[in-house]
Formats: structure tokens, sequence, C-alpha cells
């Protein structure tokens, strides 16, 4: 029992030992950390300091911005709409006659000129109605010359009171009716040439073939709904767009004094300049239900890059200002002052300034009022900024062939090692 309790004991000191050591150890620990960790931090941390650089101030620290110029340039005043691609002509081929259709002379997709062949018709039954009228006309002719020379015989006789004068009436009667009959064959001739004609189907204008609507060996009438083919006009070819009521009146006084008025076509997203042409007619109404008008522009399509149907971005130049005061578009901000702009001062802070704007083109934007040229204006960075806050430019980066850094001094070590090798 003594032995027992002794060695609980034993476990009882120990356990007390280490624990007492635990928090001797914790408490010295404290102490050295009072003494040397706030040198420590100090060092690793310097005071603030007004100077912009790592430890600055915040509240006077400056603001990494980019800045832009204002500059004095000519502007173009456009007009903006949307629009689509028109063919000037669009015809669908068709058969004039009926008959078998024997073969196709063009591709799907190719250019054509006006009068080029494009399909042949079977001609044989056109052929034997041209025989059978010449023929008819031949037999008509024949009659008409033997009837002219009873005419003269009965003159002859009459003059010689051999026959009535009713006979000779008769006759030259006779003849105008075989003249009449010649006549009738004669257009009969002409028609059947015509069918022979028409069995050739040529292009009736020049543009750009479509789908193949039918295939050689059927049966063609003048009254197929589909034709053969469809033929676009590609050049040139013309563009409908719709511009706001209220610019209207700025169009028409351009097209009063005769001065053509640029258009542009660009694709959908309004990137990418397609083609440029000429502003030719506005329509005679304006639609009361969107309150817009139409108009109509040409444009030569040289390249083929604008198709029939196809939606287009219009830009409609109307005027253009010269000697505007201009700024990048990035620099306008929009807030409880309004329009305005961060100008730089010369002081390296930045102005609130309010601006009226003008006409834009681009990235650019006409200042009507505001700004005067030669100032900068804040382009990137501007969310961060206040009235009289501290900003900092990008340095000017050094010219071509230039060193970034100034050259030693003749003579000097670069690092104290290599001046202690040279001693």
């Amino acid at each position: 029992m003594s032995e027992s309790m002794q060695g609980i004991g034993g476990i009882i000191r120990r356990f007390v030992f280490w624990i007492v050591l635990l928090a001797l150890i914790g408490v010295g620990g404290f102490y050295l950390f009072q003494e040397f960790g706030g040198k420590i931090l100090a060092r690793r941390d310097p005071p603030a300091r007004n100077d912009g650089r790592r430890g600055a101030n915040p509240s006077t620290r400056a603001t990494p911005v980019a800045a832009a110029p204002v500059t004095t340039e000519d502007i173009n005043v456009y007009l903006n709409g949307l629009g689509a691609v028109t063919s000037l002509n669009t015809v669908t081929v068709k058969s004039r006659v009926d008959g078998q259709l024997l073969r196709v002379q063009f591709s799907e997709g190719q250019s054509v000129k006006a009068g080029e062949l494009l399909a042949e018709i079977d001609p044989r039954p056109f052929q034997v109605q041209l025989t059978q009228a010449e023929g008819q006309m031949a037999r008509d002719q024949a009659l008409l010359k033997n009837a002219r020379l009873d005419v003269e015989r009965y003159r002859t006789l009459l003059a010689q009171d051999s026959i009535a004068k009713q006979q000779l009436d008769t006759q030259e009667a006779l003849v105008r009716q075989y003249e009449g009959a010649v006549k009738a064959d004669q257009g009969q001739i002409e028609g059947a040439k015509l069918q022979l004609d028409y069995s050739r189907i040529t292009a009736p204008i020049s543009g750009r073939l479509g789908l193949r609507q039918i295939d050689p060996g059927n049966i063609v009438h003048p009254s197929d709904t589909n034709g053969l083919v469809v033929i676009t006009q590609m050049q040139p070819i013309a563009v409908i767009f719709s511009i706001p009521e209220s610019n209207l009146p700025a169009v028409m006084a351009r097209l009063r004094v005769g001065e053509p008025l640029a258009v542009e076509a660009y694709d959908r997203e309004g990137l990418i300049r397609l083609a440029s042409g000429t502003l030719t007619t506005v329509d005679n109404l304006i639609d009361v239900a969107t309150g817009t008008i139409k108009l109509k522009a040409r444009f030569a399509n040289d390249d083929n890059t604008l198709f029939p149907n196809q939606f287009v971005n219009i830009r409609l130049r109307v005027d253009t200002v010269r000697g505007a005061t201009v700024i990048p578009g990035a620099a306008i901000q929009r807030g409880t002052p309004g329009t305005f702009v961060y100008v730089v001062k010369d002081n390296q802070t930045v102005t609130v300034r309010p601006v009226k704007l003008g006409a834009v083109e681009g990235e650019r934007v006409v200042v009507d009022s505001g700004l005067t040229p030669g100032e900068q204006v804040v382009v990137d960075g501007a969310d961060k900024l206040r009235e009289g806050a501290r900003v900092e430019l990008p340095t000017a980066q050094p010219a071509a062939g230039e060193p970034s850094q100034p050259p030693p001094h003749e003579g000097s070590a670069k690092n104290p090692r290599q001046r202690r090798s040279a001693e």
C-alpha cells in the first residue's frame, strides 16, 4: 500500500514539474518578445513618409494615371442608321415558250453579262412553224402575182370595150385580198422566228446568278413560278436605311445645294467598314409608327462585299467641324456634376472640370465648352480620383539608342568590390 502511494506521488511531482517548466518558458518568451520584437518590426516597417513611396500616408499617396492632351482637329459629323442591302435590279429568268429544256449553259453563282446565253429549249417545233409560214407566204405571193397580171389584162380589154368594168373591179379587189394574205403570212413568219429566238434563253441584265431551279430534260412553260434561275445585279448596289426625322433637315439642306453626301457601310458589329458610297435619294414620307424616314445610297461594290438583304450599319456624313476642341472619349466622366473630366494641373493634382460635349467621331469627342487646347485630361485611372487628388503620370521612355541610366564616371569602379580590387 505504501509503495503504490509512493508511485502515485512521484507521478504527481513529475507532472507539476513539467507544468512549472512550461510556464517559465512562456514567461521568458513573452519577455524576450517585448524586449526585442518591437525593434525588429520597426526595422522592417519604417514610419510613414509623405514621399509617395512604400509606407507613405495613403491620404497623400500619388495615384498613377494616364493622361492625354486636349487637341484642335477637324471632326466629321455623322448620322447613324440601320440598313439592308438591296439590289437595283433582280430578274427571275423564265422561258417565254413551251418546250423541253435541252441544255443549261450557266453555273450557279456565275457572273453574267446582259445577252449571254443561259439555256436552250428544243427549237424543232418552232422551226417547223417557220417553214409552214414561209410556204404559205410563197403560195400567196404566187396568187398575188397572177392576180396583178389579170388586172393588167382586164384594163386593156376594158379600154377596148371588150369586158364590163365590174369584172375589172372584182379582179382589183382580189389583188388587194392577196396582198393582205401575203402581209399576214409575213407576220406568221416573224412570229415563228421570234418563237425560235425565244428557244435560246439569254440574260436580260448583268449580274450574279443564283441557284438553278430546274434541270435539263424537263418541260418548261412561261407560267412556271420559279423560273430557271434568278439574276441579281451586284454592281452597283443600293442600301436602304432609316434615320430619325429630327435629322432630316440637316440632310435636305445639303441635298438642296447639290452637295454629295458620303455614306459608309459597316458590318453587323459596326467595326469593319465594308464599302463607301453616296446618298442618292430620300423617301417622300415619314413613317409615323417609328418616327423615321428611309434613305437610299448607292455603292460601286467592285469587290462584291455587299450582298442583297445583308444587314449593315450606316454612317452618313452630314457636316465637318473645322478646328474643334477634341479629347479622347475615355476621358469623359459622368456623375453628380453632370458630364465632366479630370484636368491635370501643373502641380500634379487634378481638378473636376464640367464640359459640354458636341459631335462624336469614333473615339474622339468634340468639347464645345469647358476645356482649352493644350490642357491634359485623365484617360485611365479616373475611377480612383477626387477633387485635388495627387497623380503620377508615366515617365517618358528613353529614346531608341539612348542608355536607360547615365554611364559611370570614367575611371570609377562599378561596385565596391571592384573598387577594392582595383586598389
